[in-house]
């Protein structure tokens, strides 16, 4: 049994919490607002962003899990929930004599600024050029140079329940592919990042940085064309190919290999497995 801390209790933080409850845990969660926290998760109201909230924690912790979210899509909420929270976070435990075995930062595949179908992994140059990607970066370096044993999971795009933008914009006539030549997109259900965090909190020893992607990397008109078949919607119209691609960001090819070998088996392994259990799920 171990005292684990998931700093940013929400999409994926909960449903994590879910499991680790399971297994037998003592689970906390962090939260601006803990009521949603899920049932046999000890609620922490604080907010990262204010270091007083974070003044008295409850427990020695075993393992962090930094999975917290910005508010917005701009600069000052990435600097303020990735940057400025996790520092106030390590300084907490810091200052209360915390010294967790592991801790796992939930990171995203926007660190890396490559844009012409590469293959991109753990050892890929980082450059991106989005602010969302530097402020990533900024907080990974910040923990580790914390001193922590710690953990980078570099998240692709999520999807699962309740997260089903590509699934509304096809069935609702949105979607749109450009004009272009490929425009490689990487993605995991949320089950799946579940499953990863949940085995990297317990394997033997992990390694710094983990890319957390399905095994397809696949050019978005490809998916979004067989979700039009699959809901029998129409085909996804044609937009200019500038316009699609500063809409989705960067193009690339994202190798998951190195958390395949580390033990971790993929429930959804491709887009069609996952957006299947999705439909299923809505259905």
């Amino acid at each position: 049994m171990s005292n684990l801390l998931i700093a940013g209790c929400g999409y994926v933080g909960a449903a994590l919490a879910r499991v680790r409850v399971e297994r037998g845990d003592n689970v906390f969660g962090l939260r601006r607002n803990p009521v949603d926290v899920p049932p046999g998760v000890m609620p922490i109201a604080a907010d990262l962003a204010v270091p007083r909230t974070l003044a008295e924690l409850p427990a020695a912790f075993d393992v962090v899990v930094y999975a917290a979210s910005p508010g917005g899509r701009d600069d000052a909420f990435y600097r303020t929930t990735y940057v400025e929270g996790l520092r106030n976070l390590l300084a907490a435990l810091s200052e209360q004599g915390h010294r967790p075995r592991r801790t796992i930062f939930v990171s995203s595949t926007a660190v890396y600024g490559q844009t012409r179908g590469e293959w991109v992994d753990e050892t890929s140059e980082t450059e991106p050029s989005h602010f969302s990607g530097r402020r990533l970066l900024e907080a990974e370096t910040l923990l580790r140079e914390s001193g922590l044993p710690s953990v980078v999971v570099r998240l692709g795009g999520i999807y699962g329940p309740r997260r089903t933008r590509l699934v509304d914009e096809v069935r609702q006539g949105r979607a749109a592919i450009g004009r272009g030549g490929p425009h490689y997109t990487n993605r995991i259900h949320r089950d799946d990042c579940v499953g990863a965090l949940d085995h990297l909190i317990d394997h033997a020893d992990p390694v710094a940085c983990y890319l957390g992607v399905d095994s397809e990397p696949e050019d978005e008109a490809v998916v979004l064309r067989w979700l039009a078949g699959v809901l029998g919607a129409s085909p996804p119209r044609v937009a200019g190919a500038d316009q699609r691609r500063k809409a989705r960001g960067g193009s690339k090819r994202c190798r998951n290999t190195l958390l395949v070998s580390s033990g971790y088996a993929f429930r959804y392994p491709n887009y069609r497995d996952g957006y299947t259990a999705v439909l299923a799920e809505g259905r």
